[in-house]
């Protein structure tokens, strides 16, 4: 028996950072994202570890073997497949076997994940591989959770367990998938609308939209720390467009119901703008010249996806400017990436 999983990245249209504890708690957020077809993987192989749980990130390079059945340190470089083994054992021991002296029947196994985007993207992809981890636990143990309670206790991993400073709209976009505006209440409450586009809309925008992979992975943590800095320091400037970033996402909602390009354009130019003012290293020299280059060559408008620093530009074009400026982005370094919206959030199934 094999069990495999797997779970969307997103990308982060508006309201990112507003899904942050310290803003979402005292002030509320909203933010409008849509799940792309790269995916973080996960693969368990039970009983293949003969008494131990391996764990084996293919896209790091990355193997580490442990006694089965006990807590794991998390101080390691898979801390998050340990963070998630640990809450399995402590919040499920009725369906996550403990080891008899024999070792056998042990909770053991082999576990393999891998992701389509690299670390560091933007994109999500530390939260979706913890998904994807959950949703597989959750075919190998029928384990009794649904979409809410994946995206909670995925959550709960990454903030609470391992201390792992971030948002809350990765976990809820890669377990429901598709385009949500989602809304995040100071009483911990989470509500995700999906967005129910006409079909040109999405092939429009699927059509206008470049993803662009600046080769600079950076570390989201830092950033988002300042932004948590700002917020409960209340600095004036730095709220003010935490603000207009969290009204961004309900204008972008609208233009995108609507299929008014031209307002989703000057609302993600907006955002942008605001994005950056809200932490110092949001931004770069190389992200602006890159911006720069980006409209010099056809685009109409841009942002970085995720906290910032790096990582993927999201850009919007014509698209009857597209090959213009793909060819020019591709002079400039870096990776297209061709990529389509999907509908479906994490999958889980087992082969026999």
């Amino acid at each position: 028996m094999t069990i495999r999983s797997k779970a969307p990245l997103r990308l982060g249209l508006a309201g990112g950072g507003t899904d942050i504890a310290s803003y979402y708690r005292e002030y509320g957020g909203s933010v409008l994202n849509a799940s792309i077809d790269m995916y973080a993987y996960c693969t368990i192989e039970p009983g293949t570890a003969d008494g131990y749980v391996e764990f084996y990130a293919a896209d790091m390079d990355t193997r580490e073997r442990y006694a089965a059945g006990t807590p794991l340190p998390v101080d390691t470089k898979l801390k998050l497949h340990c963070g998630v083994y640990n809450r399995i054992l402590r919040d499920f021991p009725a369906y996550a076997p403990r080891p008899p002296a024999s070792q056998n029947g042990a909770f053991a196994f082999t576990m393999t994940t891998y992701s389509d985007a690299p670390p560091g993207s933007g994109l999500g992809s530390s939260s979706t591989l913890v998904v994807a981890i959950i949703k597989a636990y959750v075919e190998y143990l029928n384990l009794p959770l649904g979409e809410y309670e994946i995206a909670a206790l995925a959550y709960s991993i990454e903030r609470e367990d391992l201390g792992l400073a971030g948002g809350k709209q990765d976990q809820y976009a890669a377990t429901f998938g598709g385009f949500n505006f989602m809304e995040f209440y100071a009483d911990e409450k989470v509500i995700v609308n999906p967005l129910r586009l006409k079909r040109w809309i999405r092939n429009e925008l699927e059509s206008s939209l470049v993803l662009y992979y600046t080769g600079v992975s950076r570390e989201s943590a830092n950033i988002i720390k300042a932004q948590i800095k700002s917020t409960q320091s209340h600095d004036v400037k730095r709220l003010d467009s935490m603000h207009k970033i969290k009204a961004s996402s309900l204008l972008m909602k609208e233009t995108l119901l609507k299929g008014d390009f031209a307002g989703f354009s000057a609302c993600l130019n907006e955002a942008w703008q605001a994005k950056k003012s809200a932490a110092d290293a949001i931004s770069s020299p190389f992200i602006d010249l890159l911006y720069d280059f980006a409209i010099a060559n056809g685009a109409e408008s841009a942002k970085i996806s995720g906290a910032g620093g790096g990582g993927f530009m999201m850009i919007y074009c014509n698209p009857v400017n597209r090959v213009r400026l793909v060819n020019a982005l591709k002079e400039k370094g870096g990776v297209i990436f061709n990529t389509s919206f999907t509908e479906i959030g994490t999958q889980a199934w087992t082969i026999y």
